[in-house]
């Protein structure tokens, strides 16, 4: 069975500073995948050229088979139009660091929104999906609470909703504690192993949460300077990894 996304070669930079160094990554449909690295390893990078977010420099994304980057047209491979740029990205949802909620939108205006201007849905079938989401990530009780008024955990728990309304095939999560206060981060993560077990979404996550990549992750990428340095089952890495590399930075940041 063919991956549902492919990174081939894939080479991201920014000026000088190369971000993305000949990257290749394979992810398997409902496979669920942990990015864990030091900062400015490339990890959100990756997320955000599968989301369209940052162009790539080289290489190829292939999302369900189909180039992302690219399209055929008359026979040959052409830069993607942003009307294929949406096709695709109509497969993914992404789940950011900060929740970029709209404060002056209830909670429930801030998942029926996109599922009325994007999806063109009901007003009737909108709500409905949105309610079912928001009781699934705990928060039936808050439709009518505005953002301002929720703490940040939920304002995450409204973005994990949001996302997952849009019923995409692959959900990408950057760093989705990091933000929020110490208390507030089980909150969060109990969502997504929600997700993770009773759900046949693709996964990807990076994350500085280690215990929590070690349960949920059926696979452990190790990234540095824009390559993975390791790959493996999550026991692998975590108790027996083969890159001292890897060895050192778990140890930095568990005795941490």
């Amino acid at each position: 069975m063919s991956p549902i996304i492919k990174l081939t070669n894939v080479c991201k930079s920014f000026g000088s500073l190369v971000v993305l160094d000949g990257l290749d990554m394979e992810v398997a449909q409902g496979e669920k995948v942990a990015l864990i690295g030091p900062s400015g390893s490339g990890k959100s990078t990756v997320l955000r050229t599968i989301m369209t977010l940052e162009t790539i420099s080289g290489g190829e994304i292939e999302i369900d088979g189909e180039a992302l980057w690219h399209m055929r047209r008359n026979g040959k491979l052409v830069a993607a139009d942003e009307a294929h740029l949406r096709k695709m990205r109509s497969k993914v949802g992404m789940v950011f660091q900060q929740f970029n909620l709209f404060p002056h939108w209830s909670v429930l205006k801030n998942v029926v929104n996109p599922l009325r201007t994007v999806l063109g849905l009901s007003a009737q079938d909108a709500r409905a999906r949105a309610e079912e989401l928001l009781a699934l990530v705990g928060l039936k009780d808050k439709l009518n609470a505005y953002p301002g008024n929720l703490s940040g955990g939920q304002q995450q728990r409204v973005a994990i909703a949001r996302a997952l309304a849009m019923r995409p095939r692959i959900m990408l999560f950057d760093e989705v504690t990091s933000a929020l206060d110490p208390e507030l981060v089980g909150e969060v993560l109990n969502v997504l192993r929600l997700l993770a077990h009773e759900h046949d979404l693709t996964m990807i996550m990076v994350t500085h949460q280690m215990g929590f990549a070690r349960e949920i992750a059926d696979r452990v990428l190790f990234f540095e300077k824009g390559r993975i340095v390791e790959a493996g089952k999550p026991d692998k890495v975590f108790t027996n990894p083969d890159s001292d590399r890897t060895r050192a930075f778990l140890n930095a940041v568990l005795q941490g």
